[in-house]
């Protein structure tokens, strides 16, 4: 049963993954907002009826399973109403970047048509509304993803003192997490190589990162020293800020294509045939999905232009986001009361801790806050690869971020969030004790 769950769950995710970056690719800004919008809500309203049923009635369990099965059909309905009633035309006089932002000139033929209608006042007050909620809430969930990840780095920290201070084969777990934390940190160097090698970085965003990089060290080394931290807490620490600073550089936009097609241009070299034992295989494979009928062919094409439309820099964040925030749920209620074994216990409404309650009340709302986080990257993703022109430049460019109209990306939450995350966990090493390295505070019988 739980593979099924877990299968469905995957299938989900692709599907929202690949569903919403289409309407915003194919049909524009406001159709790509208009379906996540329906799709939020439809989720959210799942959600309430799961909540304001009883959990033993036949008829919500028949209801439930109704709307399981339908969804999948659902969702696509909803693509193409979305794609069928907002999406715009290719023309440079009615491009969706005028439509957006330089207001509408329909005119409404009746009451009804301007409140209900095309462009009309109930249109305008949801799209809008929904619009302006995911450019505010952008600094929100930049903040959340910052605490959930020091969550993540204190249990994993906590984890590792229970492994190698609990007297099974501690050698060996402590030789292995010290060769973890210097891959981690390793790997953290070299992508911050490639981060400072950005052409936007200016003299002032060098020293920032110079003193975020600084204070970083600092604080990975002193919990070390002091015994209040370990490597893995350190390392991760680390790689969390390099994760920062390419947060606040990267413009969400693809390579260049001059830089991906120039080595396609080059003739390819010769390379001696492998083994027979290999090209066997390998031969056999080639001539199965060329018998493949012409339908699977052309839907790996599609699922696969779908996947180009968006960078790699915007499944990073969302995948990022999604596991911290996965992981804080099962951590919160770990470290109240269950200890290591909590885990594996997923919070529940009838838990008597008021956190835990909270978590578990947010978890059925789930799919609506994965729509929302995904939209709201995508909404960076799309303004900077649609060309719209940046409003600002200097300062005031490195105060809003991309400096680009209808998006609140502004890199100073993103510095508020690294330093915040680094504060919080400085705190936690000044009012945390040297013998708490043993995993006392953790419930291990």
């Amino acid at each position: 049963m739980w593979f099924l769950r877990a299968l469905s769950s995957l299938l989900f995710l692709l599907v929202i993954i690949l569903a919403i970056p289409l309407a915003f690719d194919v049909g524009g800004r406001t159709c790509g907002l208009a379906f996540s919008l329906s799709l939020a809500s439809f989720y959210f309203g799942f959600s309430i009826l799961q909540l304001a049923t009883p959990d033993r009635s036949r008829f919500r369990y028949a209801l439930i399973q109704i709307v399981k099965l339908t969804q999948w059909f659902i969702v696509p309905s909803l693509l193409i109403w979305s794609l069928g009633r907002f999406s715009v035309d290719a023309s440079p006089e009615n491009g969706w970047v005028e439509r957006t932002f330089g207001g509408s000139s329909t005119k409404h033929t009746s009451v009804t048509d301007w409140l209900f209608g095309h462009n009309g006042l109930f249109e305008s007050a949801t799209i809008g509304s929904w619009d302006k909620l995911l450019r505010w809430s952008t600094p929100v969930f930049q903040l959340v993803e910052g605490f959930c990840s020091l969550l993540v780095i204190q249990a994993a920290g906590q984890l590792t003192r229970w492994l190698v201070n609990r007297g099974e084969r501690s050698d060996s777990w402590m030789i292995g997490l010290l060769v973890f934390s210097a891959s981690v940190i390793s790997s953290s160097i070299y992508f911050l190589w490639r981060v400072v090698q950005f052409p936007e970085i200016s003299n002032v965003d060098a020293t920032l990162i110079g003193v975020a990089i600084t204070c970083a060290v600092f604080l990975c080394g002193w919990g070390i020293v002091s015994g209040r931290g370990n490597p893995v807490e350190s390392s991760l620490l680390f790689a969390y800020i390099v994760l920062c600073i390419y947060q606040i550089f990267t413009d969400y936009q693809p390579s260049s294509p001059s830089a991906t097609e120039a080595p396609a241009a080059q003739p390819s070299p010769y390379f001696p045939p492998f083994p027979p034992i290999i090209m066997a295989p390998y031969t056999t494979l080639l001539c199965t999905l060329q018998t493949l009928p012409a339908n699977f062919h052309t839907a790996f094409n599609i699922i696969t232009a779908t996947f180009s439309t968006v960078t790699p820099s915007v499944l990073i964040s969302l995948g990022y986001r999604l596991f911290v925030l996965y992981a804080s749920t099962r951590i919160i209620p770990a470290v109240n009361e269950n200890g290591p074994r909590g885990l594996s216990v997923e919070p529940t409404l009838e838990d008597t801790n008021g956190a835990n309650q909270f978590l578990a009340f947010l978890s059925w709302f789930s799919p609506s806050i994965l729509v929302a986080v995904y939209t709201s990257l995508l909404m960076q993703h799309f303004a900077t690869t649609f060309g719209v022109t940046p409003t600002s430049r200097g300062l005031s460019a490195w105060w809003n971020g991309t400096g680009l109209q209808g998006v609140t990306d502004g890199n100073v939450w993103k510095w508020i969030n690294l330093a915040g995350t680094m504060g919080l966990y400085a705190l936690e090493l000044w009012l945390g004790k040297e013998e708490d390295i043993d995993g006392g505070h953790w419930k291990v019988d």
